[in-house]
């Protein structure tokens, strides 16, 4: 059975949502999934006008009237509708989504995210929320608003992970992943530097290894064995997130995996590590 068998497109008519769809085509070929895309009409955002001059029903049905007629003609030429299912709901945006893509059984969401924006203001954003809602595993870029990302290739892919419990879930689904797609898949792990102040450390000699970092290396290479895995490792000392993101920059990668937490609630998925990555991230994040 196919890891990603099918893709959710949230779309919202923007130029970015346009200039992704090469992207989401290029995903879809990868691992021969199919896509359909949702868009959101969002009461919130009817007018007071509208409100105060008509029934509130009526104000609902025209917006739900006008929105299906522009998803249905929307990126018609890259995805047909007789081939890319449209599904049109309404209410707050990322609880639809995360709810359709519950609904519909998906593997994935692939969110367009608008370049600035999305950066500065990810923690009360749409994409955010999904990240946190959602069950499935979700892929956010970076880009700018009228040009795509590097589509995904047979290249290499990156996984962060951690050395707790959650970590081999991720580190299985990466495997599984990069096997579908015939890429080359490389371990990233930050160790906490006891001097914040010292400069990111990349890939030590043997001889300079701090305890931590033999105990990091000792505890991946269990995982790598658990999950039946023997790929390479990039171990950066530092702080944390900084050292993580370092090690990133210096690959040319085409996707970045890492895990949220497994579970929702109060506490949320989308932790600080998590928004940091997907924030700063030089190239697409795969959150699972």
């Amino acid at each position: 059975m196919a890891l990603i068998a099918n893709i959710l497109y949230p779309v919202d008519f923007s130029p970015s949502c346009v200039a992704m769809a090469a992207y989401v085509k290029r995903a879809a070929a990868l691992f021969g999934a199919k896509v359909s895309l949702v868009y959101v009409v969002d009461p919130a955002r009817y007018s007071g006008l509208e409100l105060y001059e008509r029934p509130p029903f009526e104000v609902q049905e025209e917006h739900l009237s006008v929105s299906r007629e522009r998803l249905d003609s929307f990126l018609i030429a890259e995805f047909p509708a007789s081939d890319y299912p449209r599904i049109l709901a309404s209410g707050d945006a990322a609880s639809e989504i995360a709810q359709v893509a519950r609904n519909g059984r998906f593997d994935l969401i692939i969110m367009p995210t608008h370049a600035g924006i999305f950066r500065r203001m990810l923690l009360g954003s749409t994409t955010a929320k999904v990240i946190n809602d959602a069950d499935c595993p979700v892929l956010t870029s970076t880009h700018a608003e009228l040009i795509a990302p590097r589509p995904l290739h047979h290249r290499d892919w990156l996984c962060a992970i951690g050395l707790g419990a959650n970590s081999e879930r991720v580190l299985r689904f990466a495997n599984a992943a990069a096997a579908e797609a015939h890429s080359r898949l490389t371990i990233v792990h930050a160790v906490q530097a006891a001097d914040a102040s010292l400069p990111i450390q990349l890939d030590l000699e043997e001889q300079v290894q701090s305890e931590e970092r033999r105990q990091a290396a000792r505890r991946i290479a269990e995982l790598q064995r658990n999950v039946g895995l023997e790929v390479p490792v990039r171990i950066a000392v530092g702080p944390v997130k900084d050292a993580l993101l370092e090690a990133v920059r210096q690959s040319d990668a085409d996707a970045l995996i890492i895990g949220r937490n497994h579970h929702p609630g109060a506490s949320g998925r989308l932790r600080d590590l998590t928004y940091a990555v997907v924030r700063d991230s030089p190239f697409p994040v795969l959150s699972v």
